[in-house]
């Protein structure tokens, strides 16, 4: 699916379907949560460190660290960006999550200290869960966004994408610029277009395609 069939078959399981979003969100965050302890109980990883946007990739984020918690698994949330710009379903699990006391920790992309502070927050952690940007990104990274991209590659750990890895193009599977290598992208409901060009497979990795609690329509 294009990024714009995504965000109709979104539109019209909210308005049609009559789900709730908050619903569909649990149900992916949930479905990438399952996965991760998948590969945690492989590994025998304890700890993930789940980067957070303000947007509803990023609500996702604060879903699978519920999850995680709640299952016996150590999490810590960085959430990038203005926490006033979270909004909607993504604003009510970003309560959750702080009512849960889950250790949540606030950064301005645009630091000079961004780098140092993801060195800091995923010293020990097992794995990384990258919900920075979704499908409807458009344009380069930028903002110190970029710099936290690369700093995620560099630290040599398994990386799980929510949706698509942030910075890699949903109809084209071509890099804006910048974007995560993930070891293994969780996308839901259906692969997206731009998973099919073999340049993609560099950043997604191994590809899950996870239910949101309904399907698209043939």
């Amino acid at each position: 699916m294009t990024g714009r069939q995504i965000r109709d078959f979104d539109d019209w399981a909210t308005k049609s379907a009559g789900i709730p979003g908050a619903v569909l969100m649990e149900n992916a965050g949930r479905s990438c949560a399952e996965i991760i302890i998948e590969q945690l109980n492989k590994s025998a990883g304890r700890k993930v460190c789940i980067f957070c946007g303000t947007g509803n990739n990023g609500g996702d984020g604060f879903v699978i660290a519920r999850h995680l918690i709640n299952a016996g698994f150590q999490a810590v949330i960085a959430v990038l960006g203005n926490i006033t710009k979270i909004k909607g379903d993504a604003e009510i699990n970003y309560k959750i999550a702080s009512n849960m006391t889950i250790p949540l920790n606030k950064f301005d992309p645009s630091s000079g200290q961004i780098e140092e502070d993801i060195e800091k927050i995923t010293g020990g952690c097992d794995l990384l869960v990258d919900a920075i940007f979704g499908t409807g990104l458009k344009g380069t990274l930028t903002g110190g966004f970029d710099l936290i991209v690369k700093k995620i590659n560099s630290l040599g750990k398994p990386v799980v994408a929510v949706d698509i890895p942030s910075g890699l193009d949903c109809d084209t599977g071509k890099p804006l610029g910048d974007a995560v290598k993930a070891s293994i992208t969780v996308t839901f409901a259906a692969a997206k277009k731009g998973f099919i060009n073999p340049l993609a497979a560099e950043y997604t990795g191994r590809i899950y395609i996870a239910s949101i609690g309904i399907e698209p329509e043939k």
